[in-house]
């Protein structure tokens, strides 16, 4: 079956891709900079949401979508053709390791494979969106490096422990955290995942802050903020 999730301004359809719509996409979607201007870089697209996102808060950039699986290319062109932004949005069926020769970019975004460990998925499909067998720490990094401007950023979101891990290696690849956002379920909990901006020039700090995603059982006032363009009912 076909499950489609509603936005303000396009839909979603998964068709069965390895990493449907899901909290973390919405959140760095809306939480990642670009210039008006940029050309942007989705590695890993999935169904299209970063790039949707992405064409949507910044009305003049372009966007490469990029994925291993042909079907979840297959998805993303769907999903970019039903939206107003489809002459914005190219997606290619690629791995992005072996495109050596692809361009630079301003801004790159990512929702990477976090699994380094442990049982696999059944489905292939979502095993590869979610294990780092066919895309590693290191390989995204050396992707980045390759495919940034000096000048450029990188977006990302990870699991905490994901997140320290690829964090403490990114510095081999001459990449810094310029940016980094906490995220905690409720002000009770533990951060659960680390929203991270990497870039070519070192910083002399990382900015650092945290998100609140609920408490008392409604979402923040910075929750709704951050994602109110995106979801219906915020």
């Amino acid at each position: 079956m076909n499950k489609g999730f509603q936005f303000k301004q396009f839909s979603i359809v998964d068709n069965g891709c390895g990493m449907p719509v899901s909290t973390d996409g919405v959140l760095l979607g809306a939480w990642a900079n670009a210039g008006e201007h940029d050309a942007v870089l989705d590695i890993g697209t999935g169904t299209g949401l970063l790039s949707l996102m992405m064409a949507q808060r910044f009305p003049h950039a372009q966007i490469t979508a990029i994925d291993i699986d042909q079907h979840a290319v297959n998805c993303a062109r769907d999903n970019s053709e039903q939206s107003a932004w489809q002459n914005r949005i190219n997606v290619i069926h690629q791995d992005i390791i072996q495109w050596r020769n692809g361009p630079l970019f301003d801004t790159i975004i990512c929702n990477p494979p976090y699994f380094n460990s442990g049982e696999q998925a059944s489905d292939q499909r979502r095993a590869t969106a979610r294990h780092t067998d066919t895309l590693s720490h290191d390989s995204l990094l050396k992707v980045i490096k390759a495919h940034l401007f000096p000048h450029g950023q990188a977006h990302l979101i990870l699991p905490s422990v994901e997140a320290d891990q690829l964090s403490a290696k990114a510095h081999e690849h001459d990449l810094y955290c310029q940016r980094l956002t906490l995220v905690k379920p409720t002000p009770a909990k533990p951060v659960s995942r680390k929203l991270m901006t990497l870039t070519a020039t070192k910083p002399d700090k990382c900015q650092e802050n945290t998100l609140v995603i609920q408490e008392d059982g409604a979402y923040t006032v910075d929750f709704v903020a951050l994602t109110r363009d995106f979801y219906l009912k915020m």
